[in-house]
């Protein structure tokens, strides 16, 4: 039987807060206790204030992508992933503010969407994806057995020997 990755969060949360404090007495002797307990401060203040902003945004985004009947699940998962990046920016801690940083940069953010968009089209399916985040854009390798490829939108052109097209129903 496979055992779930939720089974180790009660391993995971102790190691962070050891983590977290190693890292506040590493910034601390480096700058000061005074000026590392401000930043943490700081970005935490900020941390909140993005919550409520990237929350704002996430709602707004999805009622306009209904609104135009769009499948909204990619202004959903961006949300999401701002609304992640926001909450580890207000969790006090230079390592999980870091890694809110680094979730609420557009780059990345990008990244972690297309990362959520793969593990949800693996757990539930090429059906139900299609109707969360849109039709898919596929290439069709002609072989002995038919090669369906999804089309990375970083990469417009098919290769040689594709057929470009789109499933729909």
């Amino acid at each position: 039987m496979r055992r779930s990755r939720l089974a180790y969060l009660p391993l995971v949360f102790p190691l962070l807060a050891f983590a977290e404090f190693l890292a506040f007495v590493s910034v601390a002797h480096a700058i000061g206790f005074g000026w590392a307990t401000l930043l943490l401060a700081a970005s935490s203040i900020a941390g909140v204030l993005l919550l409520r902003r990237e929350g704002i945004r996430g709602f707004r985004a999805f009622q306009e992508a209904a609104r135009d009947g769009r499948p909204p699940a990619a202004e959903v998962t961006n949300s999401l992933i701002g609304l992640g990046g926001a909450l580890f920016l207000a969790m006090p801690g230079f390592i999980t503010g870091v890694a809110g940083i680094v979730l609420l940069l557009p780059p990345s953010r990008a990244l972690a969407r297309r990362s959520v968009e793969r593990i949800a089209s693996r757990r539930l399916g090429g059906a139900a994806t299609g109707d969360l985040f849109g039709p898919r854009r596929v290439r069709v390798h002609q072989s002995d057995p038919v090669t369906v490829v999804v089309v990375d939108e970083q990469r417009p052109t098919p290769p040689a020997g594709a057929i470009e097209g789109e499933i729909v129903r």
